[in-house]
């Protein structure tokens, strides 16, 4: 069953697991079993929905390790599947935390900023809900700048005592309306208004504190705000400057917080997705001294947060029971064994993501909507240059890429950013003054550009 995205918005609730793959395969190529796993984690949150109440709350989530070097996919999978359910994602380093009690994040912070995605998320949504009332209402309050002297000069004589509208009262909207469709056709924007534009700041003493603190600034200027709401100043600024600042004014002003918060924690407890990359970097034991010394206790600090456990965010209390963990790492070193038990239980899920081959990066570079190919040619052709990939010019281009992955580190696709950029440096930097238009990418044009530098290994690890 092929999925009409570009003419039809999906409903993710109507999604079945093998259309949740269709979908992720329009921008991840490969990795099969990867996907039918997270397709079925995603179901399975529309199936909870489906239970009783108290069978609801006793069906947990299945999280997920994704075992695969660098580069095969594992975040990009993870990001699509966020988007394809629109909810609340968070990407982050496992290796960046540490054990309470050392200097650095602690993993609570994990919630509190994917809370904070998910209150963006709605508040954009709800935004664009009022967008055209607030349009109107930003568009009324800038004619009442273009238009002050008139309409103070009317006072409350503006109408007659029957009630019917004075010649004066007649004259300022006739004026108006004509004012609103200059504006609306673009003759105003040259001119510049004075607007009303609010200063938020803390008051004078809290500055910013060093590495670390930033956290607590942040949480410290919304918890001031509402007492030290800042100085309004007057600012000059052009006509379409000024509909856009008095337009977002407007839709602040319409949209409930109240409720933005309320729906934004309820999808973060039932929808949301955290992606804890690098998750064999803390998989070591402990050893007697130096950076790992925390490795065992940042684990320690993920697991109440994993099975579930409230914490505390400047939106309220955020329960994490219900939140989807995808953790990743290439486990070159440690194995998924050497996590605590408690943990290893918590993600119960396993899949192992493929190395990618040839063929794979051939369809890299051409299926998906935003492949490299296109993107390139796209750039090129706002220059009147056309790029032209041959069959036989994609095929060197991979076999470049798995090669010097074999040669040096094995960076998957992301190898192949780096061939080529340096494959079309020449091409990019002429292209305003090439007198050729028209550039064939094929097989011996790659060897001629890059065969030089794939032999030199040396060279080949600092360029490639």
């Amino acid at each position: 069953m092929k999925l009409e995205r570009d003419t039809h918005p999906l409903n993710v609730n109507s999604l079945t697991p093998r259309q949740i793959v269709q979908e992720l395969d329009r921008y991840v190529i490969g990795q099969r079993e990867a996907k039918r796993m997270v397709a079925i984690a995603l179901r399975n949150r529309w199936r909870r929905q489906q239970l009783p109440p108290e069978l609801r709350d006793e069906v947990m989530p299945k999280n997920i390790i994704m075992i695969g070097p660098t580069g095969v996919g594992k975040t990009e999978i993870a990001r699509r599947l966020a988007k394809l359910a629109e909810a609340p994602f968070i990407k982050v380093e496992a290796s960046k935390f540490t054990e309470v009690g050392y200097v650095g994040r602690d993993v609570e912070s994990i919630i509190r900023d994917l809370t904070e995605a998910a209150v963006g998320l709605v508040k954009a949504r709800h935004l664009e809900e009022v967008r055209q009332k607030a349009e109107q209402l930003g568009e009324e309050r800038l004619l009442d700048l273009l238009l002050p002297s008139q309409k103070s000069s009317l006072g409350f004589a503006a109408d007659n005592p029957d009630g019917t509208p004075s010649p004066a009262a007649e004259s300022l909207e006739a004026t108006r309306s004509k004012l609103r469709l200059q504006l609306r056709e673009g003759k105003l924007d040259h001119r510049s208004v004075e607007v009303e534009v609010k200063e938020r700041g803390l008051p004078v003493g809290i500055i910013s504190g060093p590495g670390g603190m930033e956290e607590l600034e942040n949480n410290l200027r919304d918890m001031l705000g509402g007492m030290f709401p800042g100085k309004k100043k007057k600012r000059m600024m052009k006509v379409p400057d000024a509909l856009k600042h008095l337009t977002q004014e407007e839709a602040q002003r319409i949209i409930d917080m109240d409720e933005v918060v309320r729906e934004a924690v309820t999808k973060v407890e039932q929808t949301g997705i955290v992606f804890l990359d690098e998750i064999d970097k803390i998989a070591g034991r402990e050893r007697s001294a130096g950076p790992d010394v925390s490795r065992e206790g940042v684990q320690r600090d993920l697991l109440p947060i994993v099975e579930g456990s409230t914490v505390n965010t400047k939106y309220g209390p955020v329960h994490t029971d219900h939140i989807l963990f995808i953790a990743a790492g290439a486990f070159h070193v440690a194995k998924p064994s050497d996590l605590i038990p408690e943990l290893q239980g918590r993600f119960p899920i396993r899949v192992e993501l493929d190395a990618l081959t040839k063929d794979d990066f051939v369809k890299i570079l051409t299926e998906p909507r935003g492949s490299l190919m296109r993107q390139y040619q796209s750039l090129l052709a706002t220059e009147g240059v056309t790029l032209e990939f041959t069959p036989d010019g994609l095929e060197e281009i991979a076999a470049t890429a798995l090669q010097v992955n074999d040669q040096t580190e094995n960076i998957g696709a992301r190898r192949l950013f780096t061939i080529m950029e340096r494959l079309l440096e020449q091409v990019s930097f002429d292209g305003a003054e090439a007198a050729d238009r028209h550039v064939a990418i094929d097989a011996a044009y790659v060897k001629d550009r890059l065969q030089g530098i794939v032999k030199d290994q040396d060279l080949s690890r600092y360029i490639l």
